[in-house]
């Protein structure tokens, strides 16, 4: 993966999801959560298995993976700050605090990939320069 991009730090981010994700099912498991948590548990760990995936394909010059991880970046948190503002969403606050933490190691994947220099990585013709 490509260092001076921040390809390997991305990675290392949506690793840090997974991790988090699977132990907010395993909290879920513990302590008992409705539908609710384990939806969006399991949705949030299956997301980020795909995002690890797309982020060595971005590394290896795909364009529309980076274009990809580009928009998860700046709409998941967008989508995680509501579920934490929003009274009746239905997740526990155990549950926020995880999406939370979640919010801001994906949100740090946007600083990474929305920088100029990884923006002009990717042209859209398609070759990495």
């Amino acid at each position: 993966m490509d260092n001076k991009l921040g390809w390997p730090a991305v990675r290392t981010l949506f690793v840090a999801v997974l991790v988090i994700s699977i132990a907010a099912l395993g909290v879920a498991a513990v302590i008992g959560g409705d539908w609710v948590v384990w939806l969006r548990g399991a949705a949030v760990a299956a997301a980020s298995v795909w995002l690890v995936a797309l982020t060595g394909q971005a590394a290896r010059g795909k364009r529309t993976a980076y274009v990809r991880i580009r928009f998860v970046s700046i709409a998941a948190p967008i989508g995680i700050v509501l579920i934490l503002l929003a009274p009746d969403s239905g997740y526990p606050v155990w549950m926020k605090a995880e999406q939370g933490v979640v919010g801001v190691l994906v949100a740090a994947v946007a600083l990474i990939v929305n920088r100029r220099t990884v923006r002009e990585a990717y042209p859209k013709d398609g070759k990495l320069r």
